[in-house]
């Protein structure tokens, strides 16, 4: 993929001396309204749009940060302890606002940007516990008791994408997959928007998975305040074991 080479070439400078990277590390603990400082017209696929994004100084979006990520961080908190989960995968890890909020005893992020890796990772260096991944290094030893999918999905606006990172998520998971997401099927707008029934997915592709429970979202999407509402609700699945 062109993210990839594209990626490769950035992974080889130092940190500091990567392209947006100090201006994308200012920013990343605060939410920055508005649209990225890159068009959105020119979208060509969701992985180079979100390596753009991050690279030219944008963050994970409103979904990371205020009232959601609180909302987001207490509801998966209660959950490691309650079902005492010892490890954690994340598939679309972003700049790491929303894991800053996590009680996780081992974590792996999974991401396909890697300028959001760089951030991550520097955000996180002197903590053991946490470990990140491009998509591309996915192995099978790369498993959890948890498999997280958080504000993902509806930016997969690609088939072919969606199935790829359905499939990976689900494999990963020992135990649960927890996916924070809509589930209806509809177009938007916005070029890297899609939302999906991902659910029927999940019937068609992995019937070894029950709906274990569904958590509405505290705060409903509404138009006249997007920055602190959301179209996504909690979606927690079990492994059912035989």
């Amino acid at each position: 993929m062109g993210d990839t080479i594209h990626g490769e070439v950035i992974l080889n400078k130092p940190l500091k001396a990567m392209p947006g990277v100090r201006n994308a590390l200012s920013r990343v603990k605060r939410f920055v309204e508005g649209t990225p400082p890159f068009v959105e017209s020119e979208f060509d696929t969701s992985a180079r749009y979100w390596e753009r994004r991050y690279l030219s100084g944008g963050n994970s979006g409103a979904g990371s940060y205020s009232n959601l990520a609180e909302f987001k961080a207490e509801v998966l908190n209660e959950f490691v302890a309650a079902n005492a989960v010892a490890t954690v995968i994340e598939f679309g890890s972003g700049d790491g606002a929303q894991l800053e909020l996590a009680v996780y005893p081992s974590y792996i992020g999974v991401d396909v940007s890697h300028t959001a890796l760089a951030i991550t990772r520097q955000m996180f260096a002197g903590d053991v516990s946490k470990r990140f991944i491009h998509s591309s290094e996915i192995t099978n030893e790369d498993r959890a008791d948890v498999a997280l999918s958080l504000d993902v999905i509806y930016h997969l606006v690609e088939d072919d994408t969606f199935d790829s990172y359905m499939r990976s998520l689900f494999d990963a998971a020992l135990r649960y997959v927890i996916v924070y997401a809509s589930n209806i099927e509809a177009l938007t707008p916005s070029p890297h928007v899609r939302h999906r029934e991902f659910t029927r997915w999940i019937e068609a592709n992995r019937p070894g998975f029950r709906l274990l429970k569904k958590i509405p979202n505290l705060y409903p999407f509404s138009e006249k305040n997007p920055q602190h509402t959301s179209f996504a609700d909690f979606y927690i699945f079990e492994r059912e074991t035989t």
